[in-house]
């Protein structure tokens, strides 16, 4: 059996043109089956035999009518562990969301990312898990820093594409402040100013050496480093179990790890 990938864009909106695109191109072969449709979001290195590829266009209507569907037809829940799932960085999660939307519409289960039985339900919690679980740990390890200019900067290098999740939470939380949170991965920038509605923006890689911290911000990062280092009991020191609260990963962005510049 002859096996259509349709290649879409790696984001949200490219994936739901993706799903519009995949059922239309069902409709217009009278393919039997969505089995033997699959949905990427890149080339692969190396073509299979007996498939077709077919590149797709991201188009914001489209994808807004999957999302009114999936919202209308499989319920808030089930939208929310899919769009988690979209943002992850697995590679295969186009093709898992597409095959559990596909389930869902067809059985009309509002619980079909329940049924982790399902392989293809099975890799999209698992890809939704990945992306809620590092939205947590931002959530609780990004640090803020106060430029010359009164405005808070933060970066992070998420492994997934939450910031668009991660900008709500802050936004509600620091409704009076100007700032900007840079995924230095993605290069793109969250912007809230205060008391207004968010932003994203795709810009370029950041060169931090013209950022201009203000003195009260340089004064509080030197005591919050000493602070951490008077409360810390050497007996007490345990690597390990720091690594496994808190990953590498996270710490070159933190001021409590940060070696200050002399």
């Amino acid at each position: 059996m002859e096996e259509h990938v349709l290649i879409c864009e790696d984001s949200m909106e490219g994936i739901l043109t993706g799903i519009y695109e995949a059922y239309q191109f069902k409709k217009d072969r009278g393919i039997a089956s969505h089995d033997s449709i699959h949905l990427a979001v890149r080339e692969p290195d190396q073509c299979r035999f007996f498939t077709e590829y077919h590149k797709i266009e991201t188009v914001h209507t489209k994808a807004e009518k999957v999302t009114q569907t999936i919202a209308k037809q499989l319920g808030a829940e089930s939208w929310h562990r899919l769009s988690m799932a979209m943002v992850s960085g697995h590679e295969d999660k186009a093709d898992a969301v597409y095959h559990t939307i596909v389930m869902g519409l067809s059985m009309h289960d509002k619980k079909i990312t329940d049924r982790l039985q399902e392989d293809c339900v099975h890799r999209t919690f698992e890809c939704a898990r990945s992306s809620e679980n590092e939205l947590c740990h931002f959530k609780q390890f990004l640090r803020f820093s106060e430029l010359q200019n009164g405005m808070l900067y933060a970066k992070m290098n998420a492994k997934h594409h939450i910031l668009p999740f991660l900008m709500p939470h802050f936004a509600d939380r620091l409704p009076a402040e100007n700032f900007v949170i840079y995924d230095e991965n993605t290069q793109i920038f969250g912007l809230h100013a205060k008391y207004k509605k968010w932003y994203l923006l795709q810009g370029e890689k950041l060169d931090e050496k013209q950022l201009v911290y203000s003195e009260v911000e340089q004064m509080y990062q030197k005591l919050f480093r000493q602070f951490c280092d008077s409360i810390a009991i050497e007996a007490r020191i345990n690597p390990n179990l720091q690594m496994n609260m808190l990953p590498l990963r996270f710490r070159s962005n933190m001021t409590e790890f940060q070696i200050p510049q002399e």
